[in-house]
């Protein structure tokens, strides 16, 4: 199996990378600091270019659209500047998409399947206020996943949208619940398990269904 993961050069998606190695599948995985394979800043539109010519027409099983950043960590009510707003959803949303229509014809090729990862903090029926920023980029991703889900069913791409768990890593802080390995396990077994019977799902690590 070939999956293709962005944002492999620290936390879930290192994590993710060392797991699918160890298991014997042919992995690309890509970070915008060089530490990875193949260069990419998700934002670049060039760079995704870039990515595709790399891969030329090798099919690609499973995407997984892991990079993301969360600026607005502590910021006050009355912080959050604009750059930050603007960042953040080129990265977290826009970003997500320029990928997955970059790569599509290599998924298209193998009837792929796309996993975005997302957040609990993208649940409107979970509002305990802050994050504003982070909260609404990823709702944004979880927004653009089931579009995506219903728009790719006919070329037989299921798209499925996770929540990784409060993960021990810089962007979950000390207080987290898992561990990485505990998160990637699991948003492994919830990859493996994806079908277009599934498409659209929103799922939390462990597989349970989460409230959208």
């Amino acid at each position: 199996m070939h999956v293709v993961i962005t944002g492999v050069n620290r936390g879930i998606g290192r994590t993710l990378a060392e797991n699918y190695q160890a298991r014997g599948d042919k992995l690309t995985g890509t970070a915008r600091d060089g530490s990875a394979q193949v260069v990419l800043d998700v934002t670049d539109p060039a760079q995704h270019f870039d990515v595709a010519a790399h891969l030329g027409d090798q099919p690609v099983d499973l995407l997984i659209c892991n990079a993301g950043v969360y600026l607005d960590k502590g910021q006050s009510i009355d912080g959050y500047p604009a750059d930050m707003w603007t960042q953040s959803f080129a990265i977290n949303v826009t970003g997500v998409f320029l990928t997955v229509q970059a790569l599509l014809p290599n998924l298209r090729a193998a009837q792929g399947k796309v996993a975005i990862i997302s957040s609990t903090m993208a649940s409107h029926t979970r509002a305990p206020g802050g994050s504003y920023i982070y909260r609404a980029s990823k709702a944004a991703a979880l927004n653009l996943g089931r579009n995506l889900a219903t728009d790719l069913r006919d070329d037989g791409i299921a798209v499925g949208i996770y929540h990784p768990g409060w993960v021990l890593t810089d962007m979950g802080g000390p207080e987290a619940d898992i561990t990485l390995d505990q998160a990637a396990e699991g948003l492994i077994e919830r990859f493996d398990s994806l079908s277009l019977e599934t498409t659209g799902c929103f799922e939390n690590w462990d597989g349970r269904a989460h409230a959208y």
